[in-house]
């Protein structure tokens, strides 16, 4: 029973992934830029803008795979759920960043597919950890994706405030997301583990900005 419970869930992780990167799980909150309209932008603006949503899109398929990867691996149920929760969250943001990419006339990142791997392989590690470095690798990462956040908002054309607003929004539910998993028991992590983070956070961002 045990082993056909672990293809059951293996099942169901494959089909979300795919899901994820087909882009068929739809956003159930409404994106924060809509009601402002497509406003018209200059072809410069218009590129930095699609370049700085294919990044987020990019992270925003590796906070899936991270989150659902946790949830995967960790044994107690309510920290599962708060992961499973956040999950849900990121869903959105997902959904946001695809659909603004789009209106901007550009493509995600080509890389979703190795993004959502090991991004997944990582968080199913952080679940392994136990409870105060797993939720510690969550509070970390939330924490560098609010910097992200931060950098990119300053470096988004001043006329893009469909984007704007949306990254606004995701930023808030990160920091919530952090301040939570803080709250369940997490713990800093070493420097380290941190530094390791960032590089490999830089590695994605790089790519993931071109292609």
């Amino acid at each position: 029973m045990a082993i056909v419970h672990l293809l059951d869930a293996l099942l169901t992780e494959i089909d979300t992934g795919l899901r994820v990167l087909s882009a068929v799980a739809p956003a159930t909150r409404p994106s924060p830029g809509s009601a402002l309209g497509s406003a018209p932008l200059s072809a410069p603006d218009r590129a930095a803008g699609v370049a700085l949503m294919r990044v987020n899109h990019a992270g925003e398929v590796a906070a899936q795979a991270l989150y659902r990867g946790q949830a995967f691996t960790t044994r107690d149920p309510r920290i599962r759920q708060s992961l499973l929760d956040a999950a849900r969250e990121e869903q959105d943001h997902l959904g946001w960043c695809e659909q603004r990419v789009r209106e901007l006339g550009g493509r995600t990142s080509l890389f979703g597919p190795l993004w959502y791997v090991g991004s997944f392989a990582l968080g199913a590690a952080a679940g392994l950890l136990g409870t105060s470095r797993g939720l510690g690798f969550v509070v970390e990462t939330e924490r560098q994706v609010e910097e992200h956040l931060s950098n990119h908002l300053d470096r988004l054309p001043e006329p893009d405030l469909a984007s704007r607003e949306i990254l606004l929004q995701i930023q808030t539910d990160e920091a919530a997301h952090g301040s939570r998993a803080r709250e369940l028991g997490g713990t800093d992590l070493p420097a380290p583990a941190r530094t390791a983070m960032r590089l490999v956070a830089r590695i994605m961002t790089t790519v993931a900005h071109r292609l």
